[in-house]
């Protein structure tokens, strides 16, 4: 057999192969395709479900902080101010403007609300990114059971390729046995 039709051969059967894996991996995908949309559709869930969970939980924080922290502060800057304030004679004393404190207790309200706010934004950002974790180790269990998968169909190509090439080679040899057998009895 010449080298180029060995060549051509070995493309060929290289050809198949590729064609045979490329279905594999197309079936594979259409076979995990729905188990994708699940997880998307789970996390969505639980994403919902989290916010649910904590939405309450942090109003009666910012109820609390509201009823309990405000009126503190605002007393404890109320007699801050007073100690404060240097002493004046009797008869020209002047009382802090009331604007005063109420900007000052707007203040601390602006900031008790941001502080809720903030701690809202990391509990959902702290459960998104559980969620997306748990996501990408899903795939990434996945994505590697798929490489298995066609190394093994690989390694499964390879040998079904590798016994029609020594069958090949078998049946060359009888073949040149049987032309010389041939050729001898012509000679004869």
């Amino acid at each position: 057999m010449s080298i180029m039709l060995k060549r051509r051969e070995a493309r060929r059967d290289a050809e198949e192969a590729l064609s045979r894996l490329q279905e594999l991996a197309r079936e594979q995908a259409e076979r995990l395709a729905p188990y994708t949309e699940q997880a998307r559709e789970t996390a969505a869930l639980r994403l919902n479900q989290a916010r649910g969970w904590t939405a309450p939980r942090l109003e009666t924080a910012a109820l609390r902080v509201e009823d309990t922290v405000a009126p503190r502060v605002a007393g404890l800057l109320t007699a801050a101010a007073h100690r404060v304030e240097p002493a004046l004679p009797v008869a020209k004393r002047r009382r802090m403007p009331r604007s005063l404190v109420i900007i000052g207790a707007g203040a601390l309200g602006a900031a008790a609300v941001y502080g809720v706010l903030r701690l809202r934004q990391a509990s959902q950002d702290a459960e998104w990114q559980a969620n997306l974790d748990s996501a990408r180790e899903q795939v990434r269990q996945t994505r590697d059971q798929l490489a298995a998968k066609a190394r093994e169909a690989r390694g499964k190509m390879r040998g079904a390729a590798g016994s029609t090439a020594t069958e090949a080679a078998g049946a060359e040899d009888t073949a040149s046995e049987t032309s010389q057998e041939l050729n001898g009895r012509v000679k004869q």
